[in-house]
């Protein structure tokens, strides 16, 4: 199994929602694109992973939403190096249809106190919708490594949300210490590194917002 030497995690740059949530209420959340600001913070993120890589091969995988696609563009990546597929199952939080600001701002209070893990948005997904789903895309993602030709690098382009529970399914986190992180800024990476041990490692943690609640010794 060519296990890849490390899978970085990229969120996408400040989108035109980031910037002025009013812009649901019109536009579907798949479509807005990025803010000037955020081709920045992805030319910006894409500096450091073109030193990152070198001249390795990277598989790669991107949100179907128009500001993964455009954060992706602006890494700069080398075409020859790249293999890349649009991948669904990492597409943000489905949050509804046309959203009405005033709601989902009332969404958003319900959600922190009833939990990010379990709170469902109307017609929407909850976190645990979206962890589901992130398991289905990780056990494609495991038989992909069993190709004795898979690159050292794996890169997902998603969201800050699916990065957290990506990395809560990779390393076992329990619902509460999901809970108590933060998403990663627009633009920010983290890194899970394959060590001499064969373990992965995240380069540096989460930022936390709270401490970590659970129910029980698990975990």
């Amino acid at each position: 199994m060519a296990r890849p030497r490390r899978i970085v995690l990229v969120r996408h740059g400040e989108s035109v929602g980031n910037a002025d949530d009013t812009v649901y209420e019109r536009e579907p959340d798949h479509a807005l694109g990025l803010t000037a600001v955020g081709l920045a913070q992805a030319a910006e993120t894409g500096t450091r992973l073109r030193e990152l890589f070198g001249r390795e091969r990277v598989s790669v995988y991107v949100s179907p939403y128009r500001r993964t696609h455009e954060t992706f563009r602006a890494f700069g990546l080398d075409p020859e190096l790249v293999r890349i597929r649009e991948e669904p199952r990492l597409r943000e939080q489905d949050w509804g249809n046309w959203q009405d600001r005033d709601d989902v701002r009332l969404q958003k209070a319900y959600r922190d106190a009833y939990g990010h893990f379990f709170y469902r948005f109307a017609q929407g997904e909850s976190g645990a919708d979206v962890y589901d789903r992130v398991g289905a895309f990780l056990e494609s993602l495991h038989r992909s490594f069993e190709a004795p030709d898979h690159p050292p690098n794996v890169l997902l382009v998603t969201h800050g949300l699916t990065m957290r529970l990506f990395c809560m399914r990779w390393f076992h986190w329990t619902v509460a210490e999901f809970e108590s992180l933060s998403n990663p800024g627009n633009g920010a990476t983290r890194i899970l590194q394959r060590g001499d041990d064969g373990r992965y490692r995240l380069d540096r943690p989460f930022e936390r917002w709270r401490t970590p609640k659970p129910y029980g010794a698990t975990g």
